[in-house]
């Protein structure tokens, strides 16, 4: 996908199960930083069309905001394999957001299974 798409409670999880790797932008309309980050979100998934690039609205799905625990907008996150990966409230940069999805591009994932099964059983 080229552009960032909404998502809702709806088609969220049917999202991050199909998609090896899904950004999610947590926002309100209302949030001047939120307004700020929307045209870096738009040009990063414009360079990046295999990757879901979606945004929340805060406001209209908060049952999502209360799953995931958002305390403040924005709030980005980056999924791969269905894992989150990434979580971080605030702006990011528009080379900073080139050089994260790189990394998580590089993720071994079967490590990161492994690390959190044995954070799992050490709990």
């Amino acid at each position: 996908m080229a552009i960032a798409v909404n998502l809702t409670q709806a088609n969220l999880e049917e999202t991050l199960s199909n998609n090896e790797i899904v950004v999610l932008d947590f926002w309100a309309s209302w949030c001047g930083p939120c307004r700020m980050f929307a045209p870096i979100f738009e040009k990063v998934a414009a360079r990046n069309p295999g990757i879901v690039f979606g945004k929340i609205n805060t406001e209209e799905e908060q049952g999502l905001a209360s799953a995931f625990q958002i305390r403040s907008i924005p709030t980005l996150m980056v999924f791969r394999q269905g894992i989150i990966v990434f979580m971080q409230s605030g702006m990011l940069p528009e080379p900073a957001m080139d050089e994260l999805l790189e990394k998580v591009k590089s993720l071994d994932m079967d490590e990161v299974r492994r690390q959190i099964d044995a954070a799992e059983t050490t709990a």
